[in-house]
């Protein structure tokens, strides 16, 4: 993620929170019942967590559905100590809504996204395109870009993929992903799995694990879940259609006869 300290319009709470006004048309729904229709909501990084999330003003929520937390977390978002159950169709669900103590969002509530959290509202819009997982940063970038490149993967010092014809995804914040064809990648090397991750930039991603002929020492320095491809990408990201990428955390890559280090990110924990 860009530092968004940095930009002009962003403001900093005594908390440590981070806000900017967002002139988006965002909905929110559980079903197909519209919990937030808010032409005013507000951007909000909290210290430690790399991606935002929207606060709206109360005028543009539906509070008639709020219910004060029977069982509120503790340690759960940055300072916040009011909690509320969302009450939809006779369902009740906990804790899917809260308030920060900060005197510059007084007034402002803020949803979780059951997508990201596995509670809250499922369903999220911006202005009429649907978004998952957590909103868009304003300040990150992401691209997609054809490139003639030599990149060859390695595992274990076994040639998994090699190719002069990947795409090359620059999204800000990560290391550059490599996504191959896969005429160019062994796939029978792997086994496809049932775990998918949704992303706002890029789409549903599905996966693959590696297969391959290993001695039970060495396979354990392979995580789950190593490879995965977009079928359906947003169109923003076109580029990558049914190309496969793998976790440069946990692989060896070579760029034209250069190998790339390992990354550290916040991925390095599940892809080790």
């Amino acid at each position: 993620m860009a530092d968004p300290t940095t930009a002009p319009s962003l403001r900093t709470t005594p908390e440590g929170l981070v806000w900017e006004p967002s002139e988006r048309w965002v909905r929110g729904r559980t079903g197909e019942v519209t919990v937030v229709d808010s032409r005013h909501p507000v951007l909000v990084w909290e210290p430690g967590v790399p991606v935002p999330l929207y606060a709206f003003p109360r005028a543009e929520v539906r509070e008639d559905l709020l219910r004060p937390a029977k069982h509120p977390p503790t340690g759960a978002h940055t300072g916040s100590t009011l909690f509320y159950d969302l009450e939809v169709g006779g369902e009740l669900l906990g804790n899917a809504a809260w308030t920060f103590p900060a005197e510059d969002l007084a007034g402002h509530i803020a949803f979780e996204w059951s997508r990201r959290t596995g509670r809250g509202l499922d369903h999220w819009y911006e202005e009429e395109e649907e978004i998952f997982v957590h909103p868009r940063d304003p300040h990150k970038r992401v691209d997609a870009i054809p490139s003639s490149r030599h990149v060859v993967v390695e595992i274990g010092g076994r040639v998994v993929a090699d190719t002069r014809r990947p795409v090359l995804l620059f999204e800000t914040g990560l290391p550059t992903r490599y996504y191959v064809p896969r005429e160019d990648v062994r796939l029978g090397l792997f086994r496809p799995t049932e775990h998918h991750t949704g992303c706002p930039y890029k789409g549903t991603a599905e996966y693959w694990s590696w297969h391959g002929e290993r001695d039970e020492e060495s396979e354990a320095d392979v995580p789950p879940d190593v490879v995965w491809s977009y079928p359906e990408p947003l169109p923003a990201v076109a580029a990558i259609k049914g190309l496969l990428a793998f976790y440069n955390e946990a692989v060896d890559i070579t760029v034209d006869g250069e190998r790339l280090e390992r990354p550290v990110t916040h991925f390095t924990r599940t892809a080790r």
